[in-house]
């Protein structure tokens, strides 16, 4: 066995469930057992569950299925225990007390926490309250900030391509225009990159509003040009340029009396604009869903084992991420708070508005 500078580790998933979260699970904790001779505690349902002195062991003969498993086997939540610090029943303790309690009676010397930005947010909290914290890049919306890579996103973006593409026959068939909503609340990488692997002739994103009468008009020119059909690709989170010129409050109050998606919405404007008939397909939660793709459990995999190698070295309050095709370690408050947007002048969306995709704006 190697050198370790820790011994017993906490391994947490938290928030939205990602394709890769059991594969990196399996990488931290088969490198840890096998070259450190760590033993790993399996914190259940996120923060929450930390908060509630849940857990169960994690061993190396729970790892054989693990790569190809999609969801996590320890369960999630969103819970954000620096903004519930109310006490908690029974015990009288804080939610930040009450985890560090935890930490102390499981004999932890470090965490490991699987998320995305908030969850990765509440890890650098913690590290400043005085635990060992390593944090790993989980989110299919790819918005961590100083990361090019965030396991469970390139899964998420085949499943949308692969429904982009089978919606490509209905259209032809029936001479339709088809949107179809992708995930997306705050960032559109899903929707971009979904968008020109399906042959989207529309990509609606929250970073560039859009104009109605602009989609209008890429759709009438593709009937002239010949073409049946059309093809819009939603982020959920997209808005029209008035909407972009509210505050939150503002929007989010806009978007609760809305009375349905906003795929749904986009499908009514464009038929009220061209008068040809329009459809609309949520995918909702089937982009989370499912197996990893060989990609992210290859990556997944790394990640994982390389933070076992961190963790050996004592090497915390740092998240990794994936910067010139390798891995590295970085303060986890550098990431606190942030989200990685489309910029419109992101090389995607210069090749896509080259290739004839039209973003609406």
């Amino acid at each position: 066995m190697r050198d370790s500078k820790v011994k017993t580790v906490g391994v947490l998933t938290s928030g939205g469930d990602a394709p890769g979260l059991n594969a990196a699970i399996r990488g931290l904790c088969l490198t840890g057992i096998n070259e450190y001779g760590m033993k790993f505690v399996g914190i259940q349902n996120g923060y929450k569950g930390f908060e509630a002195g849940q857990c169960i062991p994690l061993k190396s003969e729970d790892m054989d299925n693990l790569l190809v498993q999609g969801g996590t086997i320890l369960g999630s939540t969103r819970e954000k225990p620096f903004k519930n610090q109310d006490k908690i029943e029974k015990t009288g303790l804080s939610a930040v007390d009450s985890i560090k309690k935890f930490y102390k009676k499981w004999g932890l010397d470090a965490l490991v926490v699987l998320g995305g930005n908030g969850s990765n947010t509440t890890a650098g909290l913690l590290s400043d309250e005085g635990l060992n914290v390593i944090g790993l890049p989980k989110t299919i919306d790819n918005d961590i900030v100083h990361t090019d890579y965030t396991f469970g996103f390139h899964t998420a973006v085949d499943i949308a391509t692969e429904a982009i593409e089978k919606i490509h026959t209905t259209a032809f068939s029936h001479s339709r225009v088809m949107v179809i909503e992708v995930m997306g609340h705050k960032v559109g990488w899903i929707g971009l990159c979904s968008g020109i692997a399906g042959k989207a002739d529309v990509i609606l994103l929250p970073e560039i509003p859009y104009d109605i009468k602009n989609i209008a008009k890429k759709i009438e020119s593709n009937k002239k040009t010949g073409k049946n059909y059309s093809i819009v690709v939603v982020s959920e989170g997209a808005q029209n340029k008035e909407e972009s010129k509210l505050d939150k409050k503002a929007f989010k109050k806009a978007r609760a009396e809305m009375g349905c998606s906003i795929g749904e919405r986009v499908a009514k404007e464009i038929q009220e604009a061209t008068g040809l008939e329009t459809r609309c397909t949520v995918l909702g939660h089937l982009q989370r869903g499912g197996s990893p793709d060989a990609f992210d459990r290859y990556m997944a995999t790394l990640f994982g084992s390389t933070a076992a190698d961190y963790l050996a070295r004592g090497e915390f309050g740092k998240i990794l991420v994936w910067q010139n095709n390798q891995i590295t370690g970085i303060p986890l408050r550098d990431v606190a708070s942030q989200v990685k947007s489309v910029k419109k002048d992101e090389p995607l969306v210069e090749a896509a508005k080259k290739t004839g995709i039209c973003f609406g704006d």
